[in-house]
């Protein structure tokens, strides 16, 4: 009978796949109907619901991701609620396309239950994604709506 992963054992399941790039088994992480809300998303949807949905949000990041990503500073931190832990870090990010190296902040609060995630919000460090990416012009021009 195989042991089921903690909360913070998931989590770190999460990050070691993210900065190994191995998108394809990220799914595989979260429950079935698992909710993620990416909470500071300036464009585009905040909401991701079901593992199958998931699935394919990697696997198009997984295909179109120019960026390099090494986690710094974790730290994970228990709640009152045993399913709940809130993880701050930072990664240090390459872009592979501008040459740019800059850090962008991230927190998960991630709920954790038979060892798989029911839900995270993630509040990541979009803005400078995207400055780090060279596309600011392209940004301005979603949120004006044209």
């Amino acid at each position: 009978m195989s042991e089921t992963r903690s909360p913070r054992e998931v989590f770190q399941k999460l990050l070691e796949g993210i900065t190994a790039g191995r998108f394809s088994e990220l799914a595989g992480l979260y429950a079935e109907d698992a909710v993620v809300e990416t909470v500071f998303e300036p464009v585009g949807p905040r909401r991701f619901e079901g593992r199958a949905v998931l699935r394919q949000r990697f696997a198009e990041v997984a295909a179109h991701s120019p960026i390099e990503l090494t986690s710094t500073n974790v730290v994970i931190r228990e709640t009152d609620d045993p399913e709940v832990i809130i993880a701050e870090w930072d990664y240090q990010v390459h872009h592979r396309v501008t040459g740019r190296s800059f850090k962008a902040a991230n927190i998960q609060v991630l709920r954790v239950r038979d060892g798989l995630i029911v839900s995270s919000r993630d509040f990541h460090d979009h803005l400078a994604l995207i400055v780090g990416g060279g596309n600011l012009p392209q940004l301005m021009v979603a949120l004006e709506g044209k």
